[in-house]
């Protein structure tokens, strides 16, 4: 029984850490909000209930955290950065307020709670103000990101891939978003069957490198590039 605990510490621990993250107000007032803390910073979440994208769920203290605590390895100042699915903002934030250039989407019923948050916890605070913008997966995507203009060094995405029909499209949206030096940081909570089928997927397309398994929250955080096609692998050579 000992040993078993002793196997179980290291994912307890980092998931505990984790989780600290979050705090609550110690008195209720007019406007609920959540409270997280990352960059040395108090951030603000306002969720809305009445929407599955503007709820807040773990995966994205996970890749926060992450980015936290391994800005020497990932330093996202000046670098050019898109979250997917940004839901109530936090990735966005956090990402902001280490110094890169965000831009920010997801679909337009979650876009007013998104700009909110986003506004609410990175003004005056970000050395670049984040840009806010729809983007439903696999639509319009060269006619509002033209691969030749919008070239992103990090693409991150958190809990995005769930028992919804829209799997081709994220897929879709990740390869189009991506170049050769793009770099994924994706955080994915384990529910059914679909999640499994995807990652299977994902890695006929991109090399998959797991930086997190915490299983006692159900979530992996993984890094992904592009991989290179038959014709740049022969030039690459």
């Amino acid at each position: 029984m000992i040993i078993e605990e002793q196997d179980e510490a290291p994912d307890a621990e980092l998931a505990t850490a984790i989780m600290k993250r979050h705090f609550r107000p110690s008195l209720i007032k007019t406007e609920a909000w959540e409270g997280y803390t990352f960059a040395d910073l108090e951030i603000k979440i306002k969720e809305s209930t009445d929407c599955y994208g503007a709820v807040l769920w773990p995966s994205a203290m996970v890749l926060c955290h992450f980015l936290d605590t391994h800005q020497e390895k990932y330093n996202l100042v000046d670098k050019n950065l898109i979250e997917i699915g940004a839901g109530t903002g936090l990735v966005t934030i956090v990402c902001s307020l280490l110094g890169a250039k965000v831009t920010s989407t997801d679909l337009p019923d979650v876009l007013s709670n998104l700009r909110y948050n986003v506004s609410r916890n990175t003004r005056g605070r970000c050395r670049y103000e984040p840009q806010v913008t729809e983007l439903s997966w696999g639509q319009q995507l060269e006619e509002r990101f033209p691969r030749a203009s919008c070239h992103y060094d990090y693409i991150m995405a958190a809990d995005v891939v769930y028992a919804h029909p829209y799997l081709d499209e994220l897929m879709e949206t990740f390869e189009h978003l991506c170049s050769q030096d793009t770099v994924i940081l994706w955080a994915m909570r384990f529910r059914l069957d679909p999640e499994n089928s995807f990652v299977d997927r994902f890695q006929t397309r991109f090399h998959l490198e797991e930086l997190y398994d915490l299983p006692s929250l159900r979530i992996k955080l993984y890094r992904a590039q592009k991989k290179l096609s038959q014709s740049q692998s022969g030039a690459a050579a």
